[in-house]
């Protein structure tokens, strides 16, 4: 069977519920490849037994999909509803022609390219030992990364990254020293036999990255692969809330990009492992700390002064954990800054084969002030709001994380929240003797974290699907260090006059501004410098309606 398909035919659903604006780092171009993911040391002879599933969530216009296999020269085209969730299941011919078992330089790469904006996501599996990510589109690529996987300090498989170039002649660096050149499409696979998590990759264009180590273990017990795109270093953040998944014990891997880097953190305790700092205080560049974190500390937060990149990891281990029968299994997902809410998202469980055993959950974080504005459609019902009763509350950061399980496996669920949230999804199947995971995050919104603002607390990104009643915005900027200099950050606004952007000089180095607008729509930006030379410009859309009506003098 080539694809599953998920519905949304609901007319309430569809009016009321769901925007694709509003869905996780959409876009009309994605790349993907497979490295090894077993624990078992397979040869590509036994790769016709794997299941590599490519997910495409759809939006609201009908959209056409081309998934092109860069090794055999051929495509798979389809069309895929308004609001459908499509999984497309690789034949063997395809597998054999994605699957990366040799280091070095191959064409085993898919490029999938749409009509209209998507969301994906993809999941490597074999005998439910797998793991999923999301897919980043082309436009929000990079040419630095900074690497976070999972070596194990007892696993005796190789780390491992996979690398596509999307243009030709690309140049790829690792550590600084030059690795090779690739055209587009074509693949760069690595393999260690050390832990490479804080290696620095760069390129002269755009890339995407891969953390795909074949059978690892966090920090012990049962080994399972990891497989993770990496976001680009333009993307990180400098605060974090981690929440806690199944197994009640998590690990986080928190990587530093600049020298001179001090983190805070309230929830985790630090780790002693092979080549990890065990300080949270004057951190290099490249250097990374882990921490363990437990249920009963309500989720992790984490602060810096200088953007930093963390993933979370369901813990593997041998003992009895309430919850995870008696071992589980590795899997690593990306955490983004908390300021990366997005108000809505849709999800499906990825189901392994066979699908008995099988418990899938969506992880969701808010705001704890506007926790009770969480709802939940399945399956196009009206939406519920989440049981009060069920929240975890993390008083350091603010933030609530809500564990739900997601018992119908053959029909989608859509999360809302107006103030934002992110959503992770994990799902777990029952093995001999214990658990096999999978991890990734599914609702979040890509825009440099470095550099964000708000108007009356809503999100810049948020903003073009927002109406103002009141003519009155009240500005407000978070960003990283920023410059002493004067002119540090500058708000512009465009008031569709033909003369463009207009500095406004009485915001100028002003963080928080006020400003009263006549109704209409007014794209907004925002320059800062940072305290680094760095520079970021932030854009987004200001709609104000504001209604007013006039009460007539009566006399009696």
């Amino acid at each position: 069977m080539k694809s599953i398909r998920y519905l949304l035919t609901t007319f309430f659903l569809i009016q009321n519920i769901f925007l694709l604006t509003a869905q996780t780092t959409a876009g009309r171009e994605f790349w993907v490849t497979y490295g090894k993911i077993s624990n078992i040391l397979i040869s590509p002879a036994n790769v016709n037994d794997f299941q590599f599933q490519i997910r495409i969530v759809n939006g609201k216009d009908s959209t056409s999909v081309t998934i092109f296999f860069t090794d055999l020269g051929t495509s798979q085209n389809f069309t895929i509803e308004p609001y459908e969730i499509y999984d497309y299941n690789l034949d063997n011919t395809e597998k054999y022609a994605v699957y990366n078992s040799t280091t070095g330089t191959s064409n085993y790469s898919i490029r999938i390219t749409t009509s209209n904006s998507v969301s994906a996501y993809t999941f490597g599996n074999y005998l439910g030992l797998g793991d999923v990510t999301n897919l980043l589109p082309v436009t929000v690529l990079g040419t630095e990364y900074y690497n976070l996987t999972y070596k194990g300090q007892t696993s005796n498989f190789l780390d491992a990254y996979l690398i596509i170039a999307t243009q030709d002649t690309t140049h790829l660096y690792h550590n600084n020293d030059s690795i090779t050149t690739l055209n587009a499409g074509q693949v760069y696979y690595r393999t260690s036999t050390t832990d490479m998590t804080g290696a620095l990759i760069t390129s002269n264009n755009p890339i995407a990255l891969f953390a795909v180590h074949q059978a690892t273990q966090t920090p012990d017990g049962e080994r399972k692969s990891l497989f993770q795109q990496m976001n680009p270093i333009n993307t990180f953040g400098t605060k974090f809330f981690v929440p806690s998944a199944i197994c009640e014990v998590d690990r986080i891997r928190i990587v530093v990009t600049q020298n001179g880097t001090d983190i805070l953190q309230t929830g985790g305790a630090i780790q002693s492992v092979l080549g990890g700092q065990t300080t949270l205080t004057n951190l290099q560049a490249g250097d990374f700390v882990e921490l363990e974190m437990l249920l009963n500390s309500n989720g992790c937060f984490i602060k810096s002064n200088y953007p930093i990149g963390v993933c979370s990891y369901l813990r593997s281990t041998f003992f009895s954990v309430t919850g995870c029968s008696n071992y589980s299994s590795s899997a690593q997902t990306w955490v983004p800054g908390i300021e990366q809410t997005i108000s809505k998202v849709i999800l499906a469980p990825f189901v392994s084969s066979p699908i008995s055993n099988q418990n899938q959950f969506a992880l969701v974080c808010t705001q704890t002030d506007t926790k009770d504005s969480t709802k939940v459609s399945i399956d196009g019902a009206t939406p519920a709001v989440l049981s009060s009763n069920d929240w975890y509350d993390n008083a350091a950061s603010g933030m609530s994380f809500y564990r739900f399980e997601l018992t119908e496996l053959s029909t989608s669920y859509i999360f809302s929240n107006p103030k934002g949230m992110i959503i992770f999804g994990y799902g777990t199947r029952y093995l001999v003797g214990g658990l096999s995971n999978y991890y990734y995050l599914t609702g979040f919104d890509l825009h440099n974290s470095n550099a964000v603002f708000f108007a009356n607390d809503v999100h810049h990104s948020n903003l073009p699907d927002t109406t103002f009643c009141s003519k009155t915005v009240n500005f407000r900027s978070e960003t990283s260090e920023l410059s002493t200099e004067t002119g540090h950050i500058k708000w512009y606004i465009d008031y569709n006059d033909g003369n463009g952007y207009v500095d406004e000089p009485s915001a100028l180095d002003q963080k928080q501004w006020s400003k009263n607008f006549e109704n209409g729509i007014y794209p907004i930006k925002m320059w800062v410098c940072f305290a680094n030379g760095d520079e970021a410009t932030i854009t987004s859309t200001l709609k104000i309606q504001a209604l007013w009506i006039k009460i007539r003098n009566v006399r009696y």
